[in-house]
């Protein structure tokens, strides 16, 4: 599978340059090209080739920042997808000292490809001004500027800046979040969810309370904080358990965990198969969840949790199997030794078994 990094093709660049000399015709297509491929391109990561080529469009656009983010407004409605997203990443490099300006094109970059990283330097310079902006954006008619309004100030957003202050304190989020509960876009929605989830790493009770608050009014609603409680359901927290109607397990016994490969390779898959028995006379909501114990460098074991069901269960015995890819991927490096499979009933572990994997990373 060829790597993310790889949008970026010599095919790629030559179409954008089509679209910048049409509305800048002194733009030197040959300094473009020989900026852009120089000797560090190879090993950059995605991250890293979006920066490098704002940084070629600093240098190959006017020099004044007012003109050359003229010229990237104007094609910028050619330039739509994730690829696109150094139109952005030029306003975070040279537009800090012109708010104005730059405010404008993140809102226009924003629905071409993404300004969610880009805003995040401006929180940091001027929170109160940048905040006041992205609850204004939070009214918005365009989903995508809404949308904006949630995901860049999330605390942990991946690859961007952290902000610490609303990891400390989350307060300013809030509002922002509050206009967007009902939001009937469900790209909105997911981004109002996730930034819940990043705050419930931080401040748990805040968002269980939001979640209380929220929950049973609205069906959009209802979805995003089912979404935003995923870390804490996973983590076992009871309340949030008790929020969806997963109280505690008792009268639910598991029977017969076993794995039909005990010890396996790296490429192959963990192979299980357990007997759920509900020894009430009714139906049980239960939660199911198999946690993997994947041995670390140094001997240890690092949990891992994944969802098997939600679903009612009648009384009597259930039978669940399922498999586990050991393939390998780039998140996750394998080490041979003795893992810890078990199985998660409602947040309590209710069985486990050891398995061996063997020879490590081919």
């Amino acid at each position: 599978m060829e790597a993310l990094k790889e949008v970026y093709s010599r095919s790629f660049f030559e179409q954008f340059v089509k679209v910048v000399k049409r509305e800048y015709p002194p733009f030197d297509k040959d300094r473009f090209f020989e900026l852009i491929y120089d000797q560090a391109w190879p090993d950059r990561e995605l991250k890293m080739r979006i920066r490098h080529v704002a940084d070629v469009l600093t240098q190959t656009l006017p020099p004044t920042y007012e003109e050359a983010l003229g010229i990237l407004m104007r094609i910028a409605p050619e330039c739509r997808g994730f690829e696109y997203l150094f139109l952005a990443d030029f306003v975070e490099l040279n537009g800090l000292g012109d708010y104005e300006n730059s405010i404008k094109a993140l809102e226009m970059f924003t629905v071409c490809a993404s300004s969610e990283f880009a805003v995040r330097p401006f929180i940091l310079k001027d929170p109160d001004r940048m905040m006041a902006q992205m609850l204004a954006w939070s009214t918005h008619q365009n989903e995508h500027l809404r949308r904006l309004a949630s995901e860049g100030c999330r605390p942990r957003l991946p690859w961007g800046v952290s902000l610490q202050m609303f990891k400390a304190d989350p307060g300013p989020i809030l509002l922002i979040l509050d206009n967007l509960k009902q939001d009937s876009s469900e790209y909105v929605r997911k981004s109002v969810a996730n930034n819940l989830n990043d705050i419930s790493k931080d401040h748990p009770e805040l968002v269980l309370d939001i979640s209380k608050r929220w929950y049973g009014h609205h069906p959009h609603t209802d979805w995003i904080v089912r979404h935003a409680c995923r870390s804490l359901l996973k983590q076992g927290n009871p309340d949030a358990l008790g929020l969806f109607g997963l109280g505690n397990a008792e009268g639910i016994d598991v029977h017969q965990l076993v794995t039909s490969t005990p010890q396996l390779k790296v490429g192959e898959d963990l192979i299980f198969s357990f007997h759920i028995q509900n020894l009430s006379n009714d139906p049980r909501k239960l939660r199911i969840e198999y946690e993997i114990g994947f041995v670390k460098k140094n001997g240890s074991l690092s949990p891992k949790r994944f969802k098997l069901s939600e679903k009612m269960y009648p009384p009597g015995t259930s039978s669940v199997s399922k498999k586990h890819s050991f393939k390998p991927i780039t998140t996750r490096v394998y080490y041979a030794g003795q893992h810890k499979l078990s199985v998660i009933i409602n947040g309590r572990e209710a069985a486990s078994v050891p398995f061996n994997l063997m020879d490590g990373n081919p």
